[in-house]
């Protein structure tokens, strides 16, 4: 795919073309080339990338695997040229995206702050279906969630310890910029619920604007909002003026933000389909970093995608192995060579920490090699950050039906199709305030894997625990094997 020339964030030309394919294989090679060169020159040596890119997101992760040194000099490798490979432009001028700060340094918002009129939530509360748990009851569905694999005991631990501290919902004085902040997956309703402040950055779109500042007023928390030009108070006024273009307006949103502070979390939940999304991934990533060098304490949150490439722990392996297999899918999977039913984990990688691994590869290509590098950026910044010795929170998340996954119809299929092969797929407001009890638990709790003093044998452990994958992660066959049907069942399901 090439990209037209214009202002804000694009990619550097390569071979005369701004290509998100060239810039995808540029960056997994660069990242590869230290630690497996032959990788690197394979990657390097792929015509079609869109067709051929999975394969080698995997043998990555392999790589990593083996070792925590080459998994975090991936990290760091994958990041500089991903920088190096992304430009912002401006006007006659062209710099990459990490100088894009110093090159045009001024340029800023103004600021409108909503206060909430509601009551702080003082007990966490997760909506499933028409029911809204809380305290014993919430205890008891994770329990059904562990028991049928849905999600790992870590997760349920994890907020088991949220709702028997419920003093750690308290988040007035925490300072939080969330980035993509109408996103359907992101925190805001739960944290202005909770009395967190709320440095808010979105599109310019009056209708996101009247969602946000709905939470913001029947929240307890402050929100703050970025504007142009005047408004009359009102929030269909504000909407009008409210919003941020973090493409082509980078610069700008880094100086509004940093012009509140630290300490602050900084939370990317920003999604857009295809080569967007690879930008807007880079953009954010570089800018996280610039306020990082400016404003003391300053930690980053993620959502990790289940639908991705992960080590996994042998309890994981043993479970999925255990799992019943029937001999119809036997035959089947005779009958195509393994293209249908193929076991999952068929082998397991020992790193040199000692800890013994398997590969859960639940990519899925409709999903593109963009979004599969935009989602590993921000699993690179993860184990960077760790390595640094800084906050991160950065947790596995469940298949949810979001609008930006529904609208594609293989993939809508497929997720009605997925409960005949254990998979669980969850509804947004689910999903929410599952990850923001995930969230606040990494904050709260000094022993989380989050936690800067807390050391990791492995740096893919930060991934592996408390993830909620909704069941991707003990599948018994491969997921990409049983993919297509149950596409073809989803395709007669209506719900």
């Amino acid at each position: 795919m090439t990209e037209t020339e214009n202002d804000g964030i694009q990619f550097r030309q390569l071979d005369g073309k701004r290509s998100s394919q060239m810039v995808g294989k540029t960056v997994y090679a660069d990242a590869a080339r230290v630690p497996d060169p032959g990788l690197a020159a394979t990657i390097e040596h792929q015509k079609d990338w869109r067709k051929s890119y999975l394969g080698p997101v995997r043998a990555l992760v392999e790589v990593g695997a083996r070792s925590a040194a080459d998994a975090v000099r991936i990290a760091k490798d994958g990041l500089d040229s991903a920088h190096r490979s992304v430009m912002f432009r401006r006007g006659d001028t062209e710099v990459p995206v990490n100088e894009a700060f110093g090159t045009f340094p001024d340029g800023s918002f103004d600021t409108t702050t909503l206060k909430g009129s509601g009551n702080r939530e003082r007990e966490l509360m997760v909506p499933l279906g028409d029911r809204n748990l809380t305290g014993d009851g919430l205890l008891r569905q994770l329990d059904r969630w562990v028991a049928d694999g849905v999600i790992e005991e870590s997760c349920r631990q994890a907020v088991a310890a949220v709702v028997s501290e419920p003093d750690w919902l308290d988040l007035s004085g925490t300072r939080f910029v969330l980035m993509g902040a109408g996103s359907e997956m992101g925190p805001l309703e739960s944290l202005t619920r909770w009395g967190a402040e709320v440095i808010a950055v979105d599109l310019p779109r009056p209708d996101l604007w009247a969602r946000i500042l709905k939470a913001a007023e029947q929240g307890s928390g402050t929100v703050h909002v970025p504007v142009r030009g005047s408004h009359d108070g009102s929030l269909d006024s504000i909407a009008r003026v409210a919003g941020a273009d973090l493409l082509s307006e980078t610069p700008e949103i880094r100086n509004w933000a940093a012009a509140f502070g630290g300490p602050m979390v900084v939370g990317n939940y920003v999604y857009a389909d295809g080569s967007t999304f690879l930008r807007l991934a880079t953009a954010l990533d570089a800018l996280t970093t610039s306020l990082q060098q400016e404003v003391s304490h300053v930690s980053i949150a993620y959502l990790a995608t289940p639908t991705d490439v992960f080590a996994v722990p042998q309890t994981v392996v043993a479970a999925s192995h255990a799992r019943p297999r029937s001999p119809v899918a036997a035959l089947a999977r005779g009958a195509t060579r393994s293209k249908l039913f193929h076991r999952n984990y068929d082998s397991t990688i020992s790193s040199d920490t000692g800890t013994t691994w398997g590969i859960s590869d639940c990519l899925v290509a409709q999903q593109g090699p963009n979004y599969s590098l935009a989602k590993m950026l921000q699993r690179w910044r993860a184990i960077e950050a760790k390595e640094r010795g800084q906050f991160i929170s950065a947790n596995v998340a469940p298949a949810t039906k979001t609008r930006s996954v529904t609208k594609n119809k293989i993939l809508a299929a497929a997720f009605r199709g997925a409960s005949a092969f254990g998979v669980e797929v969850f509804e947004p407001a689910t999903s929410r305030a599952l990850m923001s009890a995930l969230l606040v638990h990494d904050l709260r709790n000094p022993i989380a894997p989050s936690q800067p003093g807390v050391e990791l044998a492995h740096p893919f452990e930060l991934f592996a625990q408390g993830a909620a994958h909704g069941g991707l992660w003990r599948v018994a066959y491969e997921p990409r094997t049983v993919l297509p049907l149950a596409v073809g069942i989803g395709m007669f399901r209506r719900n």
